[in-house]
């Protein structure tokens, strides 16, 4: 795996509303790896990535968003916690370590149960009327935090 993408949002833990943001694509170092053409409408193409910062050059950024705070996302802790962890030590560099982490997969499969299917995001966003998932890193932050906002509003109604 090739980190081809960052992004992240910083929410404001009593409203949970979105404080700041920072979005990237990232140029890997074999451009090969990215197909001239996405299989999905909107993905990320090599051309795309051709002209974007290494993770190196946006490393700092990425480290001073992540470290010390609360990591919220979906399948983060087998997926998107690994790709951090391997692109920062592929640049020699220590990774940004979390405080905290919510994996919304997990805490929504154990508290919400299987009402909304198979507990994709794109799923779960599909059930509670969201709109569609854009398979693209700051629109996906994003939109899992209003499936979780809506999964908590179900479970203390």
């Amino acid at each position: 795996f090739s980190v081809l993408e960052f992004g992240a949002i910083v929410v404001c833990p009593r409203k949970l509303v979105e404080l700041e943001s920072f979005c990237t694509l990232i140029r890997p170092r074999d451009i090969m790896v990215v197909g001239m053409r996405s299989s999905r409408q909107g993905g990320i193409t090599r051309d795309a990535v051709s002209r974007a910062p290494t993770f190196e050059e946006v490393a700092d950024k990425i480290f001073a968003i992540l470290n010390g705070r609360i990591w919220a996302g979906h399948n983060i802790q087998r997926f998107d916690c690994v790709r951090i962890k391997e692109a920062f030590a592929e640049i020699g560099r220590d990774a940004p370590v979390p405080v905290g982490m919510i994996d919304s997969l997990g805490v929504l499969t154990e508290k919400f149960g299987r009402r909304a299917g198979n507990m994709k995001m794109e799923t779960l966003a599909s059930y509670f009327g969201l709109g569609q998932q854009k398979h693209r890193s700051l629109d996906d932050v994003r939109m899992n935090l209003e499936v979780v906002k809506h999964c908590a509003t179900v479970l203390f109604l």
